[in-house]
């Protein structure tokens, strides 16, 4: 069951991991993560391999090796539980798999393992994931902006992700963010997004910690009339993040959105009501008078990365 299970979420991902194998982050993961069994496997160098086995057979697994992958299986599998999309899956992955390459091939060769550790830093400095640049109506923030926007108008609320680019899930939660601006932002509720990575005055301004440590990227604060009126995760009095998961549902619920978008479709209904009282009665149907052009978009179009 759980084989044929995995096959069919293999096929529902089939597009998105051929997508994947045109991003050198993606097939330089895979060829990390598997480096130890094409070592290990690959007949005519496996021969010269070391072997604690029984048998001698160096093109084999030995017990303490076996043990090590089966702890790596059961180190993913916990931490996938809390996985929402699937590069959070294969970012899990790919982590511990290369931490478990690392201490196989230190315990193999310890020469081995010098180059597969200087392979991994590397790989850390040079190759970053890719981030999400699909559609989105989202507002990018700088220090010099994020005031004056949140300030401008008190009717409209406003969701903001303080967010670093060097920080694993807050690039998994970017397309679970861009998804939920494109199905509730509307003219008096609006998304929007700061690197806190790049601005550290922004996050010592709203109080939220980069280091690592703190847990606290990404952080989901809600804005009405300017001021802050709740945030996720919440944070302990010794400084670190309370445990929330960053799936739609929940912030659904938490943030109120169902309630915030009908509220917020009702203040545009009566602002265009306002304004037709404003420009007054419009001329009949083939009348000569010219009507006064009117673009109200229901969407935003600042869908750019303002950077």
């Amino acid at each position: 069951m759980a084989l044929i299970t995995g096959l069919f979420a293999f096929l529902y991902h089939l597009p998105q991991i051929y997508k994947w194998l045109l991003k050198p982050y993606y097939v330089t993961s895979v060829f990390m993560t598997v480096a130890f069994l094409m070592v290990r496997k690959t007949p005519g160098l496996c021969e010269h391999l070391p072997s604690q086995r029984e048998d001698g057979n160096p093109c084999d697994f030995d017990w303490r090796e076996v043990e090590i992958l089966m702890f790596l299986s059961a180190i993913v599998m916990m931490k996938n539980r809390r996985a929402i999309t699937l590069e959070q899956h294969m970012g899990n992955l790919f982590l511990f798999s290369k931490v478990a390459n690392t201490i196989l091939f230190f315990r193999l060769d310890i020469r081995l393992g010098i180059l597969f550790l200087s392979l991994c830093v590397a790989f850390v400095m040079t190759c970053k994931p890719p981030l999400y640049m699909g559609p989105e109506y989202i507002k990018y923030f700088s220090d010099k902006t994020i005031d004056e926007e949140l300030q401008k108008d008190s009717r409209v609320t406003w969701i903001v992700e303080f967010y670093a680019n060097w920080a694993a899930d807050c690039q998994s939660f970017a397309p679970v963010y861009a998804d939920l601006s494109l199905k509730y932002n509307c003219t008096g509720l609006r998304f929007g997004k700061v690197d806190v990575g790049r601005y550290g005055e922004v996050a010592e301004r709203y109080r939220v910690s980069t280091s690592p440590l703190s847990k606290q990227l990404p952080t989901l604060m809600l804005f009405q009339g300017g001021k802050e009126v709740m945030r996720r995760p919440m944070v302990d009095k010794k400084g670190r993040a309370v445990s929330w998961t960053f799936n739609d549902e929940n912030i659904i619920r938490e943030f109120n959105l169902n309630e915030l978008f009908q509220k917020s479709k009702k203040m545009k209904k009566g602002r265009d009501l306002k304004e037709e009282e404003d420009n007054g009665p419009q001329p009949a149907e083939g009348s000569d008078e010219l009507q006064p052009e009117t673009n109200h978009p229901e969407q935003p179009t600042e869908s750019k990365k303002d950077k």
